[in-house]
C-alpha cells in the first residue's frame, strides 16, 4: 500500500500559462491506483487549473486543502474554504472551474472515452486521442465532406 499526504506535496508538474498558472501532482499515480484518479493543484490568487468545462462521461469530486478558492458553477460562483468538498455529476449541470487563491484535490474516475465541453470556449475535446474541435465546425451525421 503505498500512501500521499495532500498536506506535504512534492509537486513535479506545473503550468506558467497566462491564468492557468498552478503547480501539481498526480495523487492517483502516487498512490498506485488504478481506476480512481486524482490531481493536487496549488492555484495562485485568480489562477485556474482549467477553463470552464464538464465533462459526459465523468463524475469529478474536488475537496478544499487549504486556501480559499473561488467556484464558478451555472448556479454562479461562491468562495469554497478548507475543507469543503463539491461534487460536479456528469453532464451540463456539473460543469465548474476553480481559481485560486488555495490547494484542490480534484478526484475522478479514469473512465475513457470521455468527452469534455467548454461551453465558453466552444470546443469539446475527445479522449482518447486528446483531440480538440470546435463546435461551429458541427456537421449533421449524414453529411458528405
Amino acid at each position: 500500500m503505498r500512501r500521499f499526504n495532500v498536506l506535504a506535496p512534492d509537486f513535479d508538474q506545473g503550468s506558467e500559462r497566462d491564468g492557468y498558472r498552478w503547480r501539481g501532482v498526480s495523487v492517483g499515480q502516487a498512490v498506485g491506483a488504478e481506476q480512481i484518479g486524482g490531481h493536487l493543484y496549488e492555484l495562485g490568487e485568480a489562477q485556474r487549473a482549467h477553463p470552464y468545462h464538464f465533462h459526459h462521461g465523468i463524475e469529478e469530486w474536488l475537496l478544499v486543502v487549504a486556501g480559499s478558492p473561488r467556484l464558478r458553477t451555472p448556479a454562479g460562483e461562491r468562495v469554497l474554504r478548507s475543507g469543503d468538498l463539491v461534487c460536479f455529476p456528469v453532464g451540463p449541470d456539473g460543469a465548474h472551474e476553480v481559481s485560486g487563491p488555495g490547494t484542490v484535490l480534484i478526484i475522478s474516475t479514469h473512465r475513457v472515452p470521455d468527452a469534455i465541453e467548454y461551453p465558453d470556449r466552444g470546443q469539446v475535446e475527445l479522449r482518447p486521442p486528446g483531440m480538440v474541435f470546435r463546435t461551429v465546425d458541427s456537421v449533421e451525421l449524414w453529411d458528405e465532406a
